[in-house]
């Protein structure tokens, strides 16, 4: 198993920004990659030992143990495996299907057009707190039963939780402890308030759901808004980001989209396999393994890396080339097995609904001249997205 822990220690801004050949250099050391004893973890990158954890739960968990941030039981139906998981995503499935975020669009479509609206004429904006930010934010808060009105101290506590200012380990589980605990104190209010009197949103169909017959129990309920409290406020703000900052940095692919709007839900996809907004997802291994050859011990934390996998020369054709003709696209930016994203209708909707809209209204625009953009790690969200037209 090679050995990368030379990699470690501050983050390159030009990386983050174009991660792309620091992937390369990763699927080439090795299926998996040892960090060293002071990162504690392996890393995989190739699409084949990607897909392969993913489909293997039982060997490579995605329970507890795999991630800490801030909760104090595992988050349903993420940190649940199988067999049990699936009683949870035959629960939560329905509520995001496709035919039930069709019905969401029309309200999505008039939220877009407000805020765009909002800028149009105003010569450029900062697209992450004009846009990206509040779009998917004030949706999944009317969905949950949270008040968008106390939106910003929302997005505070989840970047608390994703994006926490400490500078170690023992920092980082303290703080996200700390917030955690605010987290869990807003959805009881909300669970609170709903068990006095039920509305149309997501936490009374939870508490009003059975798992095999049983009624979810309160802390169930808790479980299931940690997670989404958390998703349902960053991964579509970091897609945005990624999106808008790409297509403002490439005129011609920026151009096809105002030329044939119908093109883009396949932009979407190959944009999301190119950036790929959320990099990477964690597991723990269950028992001692290898991959490819590569011995890895019970316990040790595996991150692997969709970012990689989706720009991964060995099976993707062209794979440099962003191309939103290309034909079969099989990424796997939201994730794969049992795990796979359970919100990724509702994420495809949201973006495609705010392309057509901000095209329709904005069609020319780039990125404010001397303005160098700064990705974060992880998610990639970009909060100084500054535009002009």
């Amino acid at each position: 198993m090679s050995d990368l822990s030379m990699m470690g220690g501050e983050a390159d801004p030009v990386a983050l920004a174009h991660p792309q050949p620091m992937f390369k250099l990763l699927r080439d050391a090795g299926a998996a990659i040892d960090m060293g004893e002071d990162v504690g973890m392996v890393i995989v990158g190739g699409d084949a030992d990607v897909r392969y954890v993913l489909q293997h739960p039982e060997t490579f968990s995605s329970g507890i143990d795999a991630v800490a941030i801030g909760q104090v039981r595992p988050l349903i139906p993420l940190q649940i495996d199988p067999p049990h998981h699936r009683n949870y995503r035959k629960l939560l499935d329905p509520i995001f299907a496709p035919k039930q975020i069709a019905l969401l669009e029309d309200q999505t479509r008039t939220l877009v057009r407000t805020m765009v609206r909002a800028v149009a004429d105003q010569g450029g904006c900062n697209f992450h707190t004009s846009v990206a930010e509040p779009l998917p934010t004030t949706v999944f808060l009317q969905l949950l039963g949270l008040p968008v009105s106390r939106a910003p101290e929302f997005v505070k506590l989840k970047d608390g939780i994703i994006r926490p200012p400490v500078a170690t380990t023992e920092e980082r589980v303290a703080y996200t402890n700390k917030i955690g605990q605010q987290i869990y104190a807003v959805l009881q209010e909300a669970i609170d308030a709903r068990q006095e009197e039920r509305s149309d949103d997501f936490i009374s169909r939870f508490l009003d759901a059975e798992v095999d017959g049983q009624r979810l129990t309160t802390n169930e309920v808790l479980d299931i808004g940690y997670l989404f409290f958390l998703a349902g406020l960053d991964t579509v703000t970091a897609s945005l980001d990624c999106m808008l900052a790409f297509l403002a940095q490439h005129d011609d692919h920026r151009r096809a989209l105002v030329e044939d709007p119908s093109l883009i839900p396949h932009a979407i996809e190959e944009m999301l396999r190119w950036e790929s907004p959320v990099q990477g997802v964690v597991r723990v291994t269950t028992e001692a393994t290898e991959l490819a050859g590569c011995p890895i011990a019970k316990g040790k934390i595996v991150t692997l890396m969709l970012g990689s996998a989706n720009t991964d020369e060995r099976v993707w054709p062209e794979v440099d080339t962003i191309d939103f003709d290309r034909l079969e696209n099989r990424h796997i930016a939201f994730g794969g097995g049992a795990h796979r994203c359970l919100g990724s209708h509702l994420a495809r909707m949201e973006l495609r609904v705010t392309l057509e809209e901000w095209h329709h209204a904005i069609p020319e625009y780039r990125v404010k001249q001397g303005v160098q953009l700064e990705y974060s790690q992880g998610l990639r969200a970009v909060e100084n997205l500054e535009l002009e037209w």
